[in-house]
C-alpha cells in the first residue's frame, strides 16, 4: 500500500459485495459495531452453556465426519489440534494472496452472524489480519466443497496459529515470520472456534465473488469493443434497432443493444460494408447480453453465499437449539460458477472471431493482413493472434462443469458432493485469461486505425481510442507485447468501471 494512504474500510452490519472482496488485496479496515460484538458474544456463552450440560454437539463433543460417533478429544486445545492438523493435506499451486485474503473476508461477514459460535477473539484476530499485508498460504487442491472448504480453510487457521507459511507483502515465509512483521498473534483456538474457522463455503463464495467482480468489467468491455470494432469499421448500427430487440424478449439483450447505441452515438455507417455483418458483430447484443443474464444471476448466488452463514452445527440462543444440518454444502455456487464459466468462455470466443475479423483482408474492408504497415517485414497483430487462439482453446478445456463431477469420500458420510470450489476457482481463472483476450482486442482495434481504418466517429468511442491510443503506440516495426497486452486490459477496466460508476 502507498505510504501515507489509509486501508479501505468495511463493516459488519453491513452487507458484503462481490467487489468488496476486491479490496482484501491490500489491507483492509473492518468495522466491528457493538450490537454484532453482542451477538457474536451471546451465541459464544449459548456453546459454553449447552456444553457444560454434557449434551452432544458436532466437533465440540465428537469426532468429525464419519467418526462423530466417537467421542473427541476431551481437552479444548486438542480438539482443536485434531480439527485442522488432519486437514492440512492439500496441493497444488497456492492460491494468490488476494484470493486467499478474500477467502478470510467472506469467512470473517459468516461468523459475525452470530450463530456459529466462535469466540469474539477470533472475530478480532480475523479483523487485524486483514487490516495488515499479511496472507495465509493456501494450496488449490483440497476441497470437495461440500463440508466447506475444509482444508483451504484449515490452512487459513494454521497460518493464523504460526504454521506452515504465509506470505507478507507478497513474499512467502514461514508464518510465524510474517505474524511477526505483520504486528500480529499467534492465533489461539479451542475446538468449536476451529471448527467454525474451517466448516464453511468462504473460499468458494470468495473466488465466485472476485469471478463476478471482474466478469461485471468483462461484460461491459465486450460491449464497448464490440462498439469500437462497428465504428471503426464502419458498420451499419441496426443490429442494435430498440424495435428489433425489444422483439426478442430478453431484457438484457436489450440493455446490451442499448449500451453499445450509446457507445455508437454520434456514428454514421460507411456505407462500403454488406447488408448483414457476420455474427460476431450482428449478434453482440444478444450473445453479450446473455452472457450478462448469467453474470447477474451469479452475482445474486454469491452475494446470499456472502451475506449467509454456512456452518454446522448452527446456534439459536434465543430458542435455546443446536442445529445440525448441512449448511456448508455449496451447491448453489457450485452451479453458478459453472454457468458463469460457460459465459465468460463465450465471451471469449467472440473476442478471438472479432480479432480475427479485424487481421483479415478479405472482411475487414481491405486492411492489410495481420493490420501490418509492411506485411512479410512485420508482423503486427500475428502472435497476439495465436496467443488468443491458445488462450481460447484453454478456456474451452476448463469448462467442463465441476458441479456434476459428484464423487463420494470420507466413509460415504460425504456420498455426494457439489466441488463449488474447483467450480468458482475456474471460473476466476476464466475471467482473468478473458482480460487478455480484451487487451488483444483493443489493441488491433487501436491498429487498425493507424493502417487505414478510420478513426472512430462516436464521441465516446474517440475518447476511448485516445486512452488506448496513449497506452500502446502504433505498431511500425513488431515489438514484443506482453507488458502491453497487461497495460491495456488495466486500461479496459478502469474504462468500464468509469462508466459503471457514473450510470
Amino acid at each position: 500500500m502507498p505510504v501515507g494512504t489509509s486501508p479501505a474500510a468495511l463493516n459488519l452490519a453491513e452487507h458484503l459485495e462481490p467487489a468488496h472482496l476486491e479490496l482484501a488485496r491490500d489491507p483492509v479496515h473492518v468495522e466491528l459495531p457493538a450490537d454484532v460484538r453482542d451477538r457474536i458474544a451471546r451465541c459464544r456463552g449459548f456453546v459454553l452453556e449447552v456444553s457444560a450440560s454434557g449434551r452432544a454437539i458436532y466437533g465440540v463433543t465428537t469426532g468429525f465426519g464419519p467418526l462423530v460417533e466417537f467421542a473427541g478429544r476431551p481437552d479444548s486445545a486438542g480438539q482443536c489440534d485434531n480439527t485442522i492438523f488432519h486437514l492440512i493435506v492439500g496441493h497444488g499451486e497456492l492460491l494468490p494472496p488476494a484470493v486467499a485474503r478474500a477467502a478470510v473476508l467472506a469467512r470473517l461477514f459468516s461468523l459475525a452472524q452470530g450463530r456459529s459460535g466462535v469466540s469474539e477473539q477470533v472475530v478480532d484476530s480475523l479483523t487485524a489480519m486483514l487490516d495488515t499485508e499479511f496472507a495465509p498460504a493456501v494450496p488449490r487442491l483440497g476441497s470437495v466443497g461440500a463440508s466447506g472448504d475444509l482444508q483451504p480453510l484449515a490452512y487459513v487457521a494454521h497460518a493464523l496459529r504460526g504454521n506452515g507459511n504465509a506470505f507478507f507483502q507478497g513474499r512467502l515465509m514461514p508464518a510465524v515470520e510474517a505474524l511477526a512483521l505483520a504486528g500480529l498473534k499467534k492465533l489461539v483456538l479451542d475446538g468449536r472456534d476451529a471448527l467454525a474457522l474451517v466448516n464453511g463455503i468462504s473460499v468458494t463464495a470468495a473466488a465466485l465473488g472476485l469471478a463476478v467482480a471482474q466478469a461485471v468489467r468483462a461484460h461491459r468491455t465486450a460491449e464497448l469493443l464490440s462498439a469500437l470494432m462497428t465504428d471503426v469499421l464502419g458498420c451499419g448500427t441496426e443490429f442494435t434497432s430498440v424495435g428489433l430487440l425489444a422483439a426478442f424478449g430478453h431484457p438484457d439483450v436489450a440493455e446490451s443493444g442499448a449500451s453499445i447505441r450509446t457507445w455508437l452515438e454520434g456514428s454514421t455507417p460507411s456505407g462500403a460494408r454488406p447488408l448483414q455483418e457476420p455474427y460476431s458483430i450482428r449478434c453482440t447484443p444478444q450473445l453479450i447480453g446473455a452472457a450478462g443474464t448469467s453474470v447477474r444471476h451469479a452475482g445474486e448466488v454469491v452475494r446470499r453465499d456472502l451475506n449467509g452463514v454456512s456452518d454446522n452445527p448452527l446456534f439459536f440462543p434465543e430458542t435455546g437449539e443446536v442445529v445440525h444440518g448441512g449448511n456448508f454444502f455449496g451447491q448453489p455456487s457450485a452451479f453458478a460458477a459453472d454457468q458463469l464459466n460457460v459465459a465468460l468462455v463465450q465471451l471469449g470466443n467472440l473476442a478471438e472471431r472479432q480479432l480475427d475479423l479485424l487481421v483479415d483482408p478479405c472482411r475487414s474492408n481491405g486492411l492489410p493482413p495481420m493490420l501490418s504497415p509492411l506485411p512479410g517485414q512485420h508482423h503486427a497483430l500475428q502472435g497476439v493472434q495465436l496467443c488468443a487462439t491458445a488462450t481460447v482453446a484453454a478456456m474451452r478445456r476448463a469448462a467442463t462443469p465441476a458441479s456434476v463431477q459428484s464423487l463420494p469420500t470420507n466413509l460415504h458420510n460425504q456420498d455426494v458432493v457439489p466441488f463449488g470450489t474447483q467450480a468458482a476457482l475456474t471460473a476466476l481463472d476464466q475471467a482473468r485469461l478473458l482480460r487478455y483476450l480484451h487487451a488483444g482486442l483493443a489493441i488491433g482495434l487501436r491498429q487498425a486505425v493507424h493502417v487505414g481504418a478510420r478513426r472512430p466517429q462516436g464521441p465516446r468511442l474517440a475518447a476511448v481510442f485516445d486512452r488506448l491510443a496513449q497506452e500502446v503506440p502504433p505498431i511500425t516495426e513488431d515489438r514484443p507485447l506482453d507488458t502491453a497486452l497487461g497495460r491495456v486490459a488495466d486500461v479496459l477496466d478502469s474504462l468500464v468501471s468509469e462508466v459503471e460508476g457514473a450510470s
